[in-house]
């Protein structure tokens, strides 16, 4: 008995010694691998050609900082990256190719506020966009003011109550930050509240520090340009649909082209990206909202987002937003593919909930950074009841104008709604031109 004891507990000695030396072996390998990983990127790309974010370059604002009561405009995007490490390898606009996807390597990041405050930088309140300061709100949805549980903060919502900081938000301010992650599309409300600060600021001559940060569709211009008796938080701007500036470049032309109200001019101080170009292929490493979650959907945005001005869901209440679209009453003997939004992160109340929904499923597509009207001609000509489609105000205000719609429904080709952007489109970039920072 005493030696099948021992026979079995050194058995056991031995399964165990060799399960943790697979282990060891299997971490020493997975190591490896990571370093390996590691030297093959940076074989491909040198850290000295690595885009580099305005938060990172602290030591070109924190003597704007010191001694001054500072308010900060920030979501979860207004990060520093530890190590200033960003890899990302030449231009790619197919970046759905393995073979030559922009890699990004971030070994940690720290939230700006907090950054900021271990630095003894004395910010007195914080100011958030749509989606609120953790980012998590509905697209949409009103964010009331708040507390910042990790650092006592007072957090005023600019998405709520209030669009523009009010006076007496900021009798206490001396200078405001703004840092926040955009993706170039015009009815994406982050320049909508740059507009707002700006003003606000202005009005209250308190300068404003804007850390700038790449535009991953900033290299190139298109859709229509909005009408300005459209204009609404979704589009204040005679701009085209894919506006191709940086928020430091869009900052500057609202102040060049006398946008604020009474023409006032808003001091502004920029700390660019380095390394940077509108060519850059930028992959980013947070979600600049809950329904962007990758560089696909982003990629696909401008496109995409138009169906938020229709009754068709473009993949809210799925995990693959904007990677899709579909509508229970789309053509089921068209599209072989299916799916049923459920509210989840980012939409309690997606569009067709718990319907089922016929479309197509693009998020296998190996997507180019352009923007085209093909997939909402597409949802519209199969559409089984066209009168359903449009949700004509909604859509207008997403269009910036009626003409689109007309257009669509009028069976116009994609190549002959374009022709009559040109002129406009034109006329824009001339005046973009004004106000790059970026070649």
């Amino acid at each position: 008995m005493h030696f099948n004891i021992f026979k079995n507990t050194a058995l056991l000695f031995l399964l165990v010694a060799i399960s943790c030396g697979n282990q060891m072996k299997t971490e020493d390998n997975k190591q490896k691998a990571d370093e390996l990983s590691s030297n093959e990127i940076r074989k491909q790309v040198k850290d000295d050609k690595a885009i580099i974010v305005g938060a990172n370059q602290t030591e070109k604002y924190l003597p704007l900082l010191k001694g001054k009561q500072v308010g900060i405009v920030a979501n979860q995007t207004s990060v520093i990256f530890k190590d200033s490490i960003y890899l990302t390898l030449k231009t790619n606009p197919n970046f759905a190719n393995d073979n030559n996807q922009a890699y990004t390597k971030i070994q940690s990041s720290k939230h700006l506020v907090d950054s900021l405050l271990g630095l003894n930088i004395n910010i007195k309140k914080v100011f958030s966009p749509e989606h609120g300061f953790r980012g998590k709100a509905d697209a949409g949805e009103l964010v009331k003011d708040g507390k910042d549980t990790k650092t006592g903060l007072n957090i005023y919502s600019l998405h709520g109550k209030h669009k523009k900081p009010t006076t007496v938000q900021l009798e206490d301010i001396d200078i405001m930050i703004f840092d926040i992650q955009d993706v170039g599309v015009r009815f994406y409300t982050y320049i909508s509240t740059l507009h707002y600060v700006m003003e606000a600021c202005a009005e209250n001559n308190i300068p404003l520090l804007i850390l700038d940060r790449p535009n991953p569709n900033g290299n190139y211009i298109d859709g229509p340009v909005l009408e300005k008796k459209h204009s609404s938080f979704l589009g204040m701007h005679t701009i085209p649909l894919v506006h191709g500036t940086t928020i430091g470049e869009y900052a500057k032309m609202i102040n060049g082209e006398a946008w604020l109200t009474n023409g006032v001019r808003c001091e502004i101080t920029i700390i660019e990206n380095k390394n940077y170009s509108h060519s850059s292929f930028y992959s980013l490493p947070i979600r600049p909202s809950p329904n962007l979650p990758n560089d696909l959907s982003i990629t696909l945005y401008p496109s995409l987002g138009l169906f938020e001005g229709t009754n068709i869901n473009a993949g809210r209440g799925t995990e693959f937003q904007f990677q899709r679209y579909g509508s229970p009453f789309l053509d089921n003997n068209h599209y072989q593919f299916s799916y049923t939004p459920i509210p989840n992160f980012g939409s309690k109340y997606p569009k067709h909930q718990d319907k089922v929904c016929y479309g197509v499923d693009l998020s296998e597509v190996k997507a180019k950074r352009q923007f085209t009207l093909k997939y909402i001609m597409d949802a519209y000509n199969n559409a089984k009841i066209k009168s359903e489609v449009f949700n004509t105000k909604n859509f207008t205000t997403h269009a910036g104008t009626e003409t689109l719609q007309k257009q669509i429904e009028s069976g116009m080709s994609e190549s002959e709604i374009r022709a009559t952007w040109q002129d406009d489109l034109e006329a824009y970039k001339e005046i973009r031109q004004n106000y790059l920072i970026y070649d």
